[in-house]
């Protein structure tokens, strides 16, 4: 086996998803992988390697016995003018028709980076919601919701570990700013068996590697924010490093006001990441990486919520030999949120913090090129610290702190990629989960076993540090087929399980940051999926489209949800406020895109419906959870005029979500109390369509070390009023913004309905640069 790397000459970065082949053997090519790796078998030396990659010259090289003795490295350029290639295409050409991987997507950066954006920032959760089978909670949030599954049911990691809250700004924003990352993938199906805990998805982001020959900086000046990234060697060519912050002005703007209401209020977002990697040997590598954000929102000095993310991780490679691969990797996640309320007869201070401390190790074994396995072991710590309710001094409000939650997850994983035939290939995983929610820990028993808020505990049972309290494993068997019918047209079905022993007890749809974590333990099981899905993959025209239907099924088990009237973030017997019961969604996707040209993008239409059917909730009949929506349209355009301007646009059009009316009024103390049905989400918002638009302009690369660009983004571009809330009141004399004591007297009143909406035309300009 010959082994080398391929890398991009202009910034030394890896180029996966490289073509190479021996000359003369083309149906023989393999493809480099994430760190632009590649391993070819040897038919006889001397013998030319060709090395090619989508917008890059093609390299070829004669590689003799002696090569196989050193390190060999492949540097390609850049072509002049394949500008619209270098965008779009960062994967080989045909991958979806031939890969294995059902339900996954790969998302180039570059192309996240002409999406029109909120303020002018770009975000990659945003635009995951502009893909098939991907939906959001409502205007300006990153809450994703996958095929059906909730916002908690996804699993988001960068670098391995995982983020509990990855957004900014109560979900306007993502944490990840996109000048420091390398890759997205997204898997919405048949996840990998190496990866669990989660049951929708897998949102697997990667930080890039710094610059080996030279310092590299870019960033950005927007209306909302600003970013910088620095990346470049540390100690010498073996070493690298990238840093990359990003920090938002609204409160400095705040403060510029002459409103006594806004100018005291704060409202700030920041986060700093970086990762450093060095190659110890000719086998071994080793990448440490870190990120930290924080957000914080007071008004006027008397109210504030806060909360803080902060994760690190370690990987250690070695290609034990040139079919052998060892990967070791340790990681810690964190994540702090809190209150404050300052008054002097009810202030207090609430705060909580939870974390996830985990290791995992994985061997990969390619026998022959048909095969591929891999297997390992994982452990997963997780750390649900005490709530604790703190009053302000001469406060009436009563102290309260809860019981510590701990958990541990031990999981053994195994799987193998095989091509049966030239046609015909499988992928087949499993993955053995063992959980023990462990000490230290207390749990209540309950009269008559009725797990009520009114039914009185008869005992509280106390756990002593790593005691078990409650033992749960599971099976977790994938399994995936394509069957290529032609060179540009394959089949693809695939199952897996998933379980999930962590999830979130909420009221809102689209997630707050102060939701309760809960973990699964004697009275709430863990969650259960099974996914069939199916798909067809066609690509014509030199794959320069791409089009694509899936369909899918899949069936939940152990969803929770809350009583009506129900509260769980004050009580440590957050068990009496759930429900359990079964779930169900189905759907299908479709995707039209075009990867290479002057004009690049997509067109995606989802169908698909979403069930709950839990006892004790719609008078026990099946409902649907708020982010059902049947129907959702997404539109992306791009388009090069020349070599300094290009344009975006995106339409988005989907179905309101699933919400609960009043049916009517009632009086209690001379108050209207509104009086809602026993069933639950039979009404909708009116449904929400959108579209943005940009235009980026840069200067002529003249080969100078500066290059600079100016993004105009124009956000809801025909105004659309989409409903961000509704609230249901009293309205007095006709003006729900009637104020008696300033208005004067009241002489009609009604009840009324006031539509609250976040945004019409939002104009934002940002300048980006790179030296």
């Amino acid at each position: 086996m010959y082994t080398a790397q391929v890398f991009d000459v202009t910034d030394t970065s890896p180029l996966p998803g490289a073509s190479v082949y021996w000359e003369g053997f083309i149906s023989s090519a393999v493809v480099s992988d994430n760190d632009g790796t590649f391993q070819i078998k040897i038919n006889s030396l001397p013998a030319r390697l060709i090395v090619s990659y989508v917008g890059f010259e093609t390299s070829m090289r004669l590689v003799t016995e002696k090569d196989l003795n050193k390190s060999s490295r492949f540097f390609l350029k850049p072509e002049d003018m394949s500008l619209d290639e270098i965008i779009i295409q960062e994967r080989r050409p045909d991958e979806q028709v031939r890969n294995l991987e059902t339900s996954k997507v790969t998302v180039p950066i570059a192309t996240l980076k002409n999406i029109p954006a909120l303020f002018g920032e770009v975000d990659l959760l945003r635009s995951l919601q502009l893909l098939p089978g991907v939906q959001t909670a409502g205007e300006g949030t990153t809450g994703l919701f996958v095929r059906g599954g909730s916002a908690d049911q996804n699993l988001v990691q960068l670098d391995g570990a995982p983020i509990y809250n990855p957004s900014h700004f109560f979900g306007f924003f993502s944490v990840f700013n996109p000048d420091a990352l390398n890759q997205v993938e997204l898997y919405k199906g048949n996840m990998p068996a190496s990866f669990g805990g989660r049951l929708s998805s897998l949102i697997d982001v990667t930080l890039r590697e710094g610059n080996k020959n030279q310092i590299h900086g870019e960033g950005g000046i927007g209306s909302i924010s600003s970013r910088l990234t620095l990346d470049g060697p540390l100690f010498s060519d073996k070493s690298t490093f990238i840093i990359s912050a990003r920090r938002t002005y609204a409160d400095v703007f705040l403060k510029l006001s002459n409103n006594s209401d806004l100018n005291s209020n704060k409202l700030n977002f920041h986060d700093l990441s970086g990762k450093l990697s060095f190659v110890l040997s000719e086998k071994d590598k080793l990448t440490v990486s870190t990120y930290q954000g924080s957000d914080f929102l007071g008004l006027d000095e008397e109210f504030g919520l806060g909360w803080t993310n902060w994760i690190s991780s370690a990987q250690w490679s070695r290609n034990i030999s040139d079919k052998t691969f060892f990967d070791l990797q340790g990681y810690h996640s964190r994540y702090n949120y809190k209150v404050e309320f300052d008054d002097p007869d009810t202030g207090f201070e609430w705060n909580n913090k939870l974390s996830e401390t985990g290791a995992k190790a994985q061997w990969s074994f390619l026998p022959i090129d048909r095969l591929q396995s891999y297997w390992g072991i994982q452990s997963q710590l997780y750390h649900f610290a005490p709530i604790k309710l703190n009053p302000a001094d001469n406060s009436s409000i009563e102290p309260i702190v809860t019981n510590p939650k701990n958990g541990l997850l031990n999981s053994v994983f195994a799987g193998f990629t095989y091509e049966i035939t030239p046609k015909l290939s499988t992928e087949a995983g499993l993955r053995w989960g063992f959980f023990n929610q462990i000490g230290v820990g207390v749990d209540y028993l309950y009269e008559g076993n009725d797990v009520t808020p009114d039914v009185p505990i008869t005992d509280t049972l106390s756990f002593n540090v790593l005691e078990n309290i409650k033992f749960y494993q599971g099976l977790e068997p994938r399994i995936a087929f394509r069957y290529l019918i032609n060179p540009q047209f394959s089949v693809k079905a695939a199952y897996n399980r998933n379980f999930q022993y962590v999830q979130i007890a909420s009221n809102s749809s689209a997630g707050l940051p102060i939701d309760r974590w809960i973990l699964a333990g004697t009275y709430v099981p863990p969650l259960r999926s099974d996914q069939i899905s199916l798909g067809l993959f066609h690509n014509f025209n030199a794959n320069r489209w791409e089009f694509s239907v899936e369909g899918y099924y899949k069936d939940l088990r152990n969803v929770i949800d809350l009583r009506n009237g129900a509260q769980v973030l004050f009580t440590d017997n957050v068990e009496t406020e759930l429900l359990t019961g079964d779930g169900w969604a189905y759907g299908a996707e479709f995707l039209l895109r075009k990867n290479i040209g002057k004009t690049t993008g997509w067109l995606a239409y989802t169908y698909s419906r979403t069930w709950r059917q839990i006892p004790g909730i719609s008078l026990g009949q099946k409902y649907n959870p708020r982010f059902d929506r049947p129907h959702d349209i997404t539109l992306v355009l791009n388009h090069e005029f020349s070599a300094s301007w290009s344009a975006g646009l995106t339409f988005i059009y989907t179905t309101g979500q699933a919400v609960s009316f009043p049916t009517g009024v009632y009086e209690v103390d001379f108050q209207s109390v509104p009086l809602y049905s026993n069933y639950r989400n039979e009404d909708r918002f009116p449904d929400y369509h959108r579209m943005d638009a940009s235009v980026t302009w840069k200067n002529a690369d003249k080969g100078r070390k500066w290059k600079g660009s100016w993004n105009f983004s124009l956000y809801n571009l025909y105004g659309r009023k989409n409903p961000f809330a509704y609230e249901f009141g009293e309205i007095y004399n006709d003006d729900f913004r009637y104020d008696s004591d300033v208005d004067g007297p009241v002489v009609s009143s009604k009840q009324g309905i006031v539509m609250t909406y976040l945004f019409t035309f939002l104009p934002s300009i940002t300048y980006n640069f790179q030296f």
